[in-house]
């Protein structure tokens, strides 16, 4: 069999890419999959900021990506100023993506966003560097990242792994597993993974190594307590007092 001409390889790639109108309709739906709040689609276009800020983007890309530089950016600056949510043109994004609130969020240049993925307000995709090239992180399919986390860097989140809020993540990430902390620590490898398109909502129930590393002191310190409180009740009785004669007597004896 021949190898496909060059023509036709333009036209398989053109065939798997959706169009513009494909992407904004998928990124509408999934707002009633991740968001309980939303009652319908019209309203979800309408009202949300989020969704707005996705639009935008969708079409500040397109420019971007054919070399229309300042109107892309032009375009990028109106839709921050009108959603709160600032997203580089050339960041690359992929399907069914939702911006939860959508306040406060930034996403630079060189990130790179899979498909499935939710974000929720105040969370930054940032660099750590002034160098030109990558340096923003890539997040894989059906990741949620929670309110107000920061992951920065050239760095990689792996597939299904969930966020928490507040977190900060300067390392990569395997998929699956939950981190939380600043820096940011994996405390929850489920494993489970989430189905394509949709999300559990539970991302907020996060363990807390901290608190737990303070109950079990806590714990020690109880049981500590409890001995130390036997210990002065057998001086009192003089258990000790009648232990110690035992032991002299059976010494002498010896």
């Amino acid at each position: 069999m021949d190898a496909p001409t060059e023509a036709e390889a333009v036209r398989e790639k053109t065939a798997a890419t959706p169009s513009l109108l494909q992407l904004l309709r998928e990124d509408l739906h999934c707002v009633r999959l991740r968001d309980p709040a939303a009652r319908g689609e019209l309203e979800s276009l309408l009202t949300y900021p989020g969704v707005h800020a996705v639009i935008w983007h969708r079409l500040s890309n397109r420019l971007w990506r054919r070399g229309w530089r300042f109107p892309a950016r032009f375009l990028s600056w109106l839709g921050r100023f009108l959603t709160n949510v600032d997203i580089h043109p050339g960041a690359t994004i992929g399907r069914r993506f939702f911006i939860d609130h959508g306040a406060g969020v930034v996403i630079g240049e060189t990130a790179e966003i899979g498909d499935d993925v939710t974000l929720y307000h105040g969370v930054t995709l940032g660099g750590t560097t002034w160098s030109p090239g990558k340096r923003h992180p890539t997040l894989k399919d059906d990741v949620v990242v929670g309110a107000g986390a920061k992951i920065l860097g050239p760095i990689t989140v792996g597939r299904g792994t969930r966020v928490g809020a507040n977190s900060v993540v300067i390392d990569d990430v395997p998929g699956d597993v939950t981190v939380v902390g600043i820096p940011a620590k994996v405390v929850h490898p489920d494993g489970a993974g989430r189905k394509s398109g949709r999300i559990d909502l539970n991302h907020h129930f996060m363990p807390d190594p901290v608190s737990a590393a303070l109950a079990h002191i806590i714990d020690r310190v109880d049981f500590v307590e409890a001995r130390l409180g036997l210990l002065q009740r057998h001086v009192r009785e003089g258990r000790f007092e009648e232990r110690a004669t035992e032991r002299s007597k059976a010494h002498d004896d010896a």
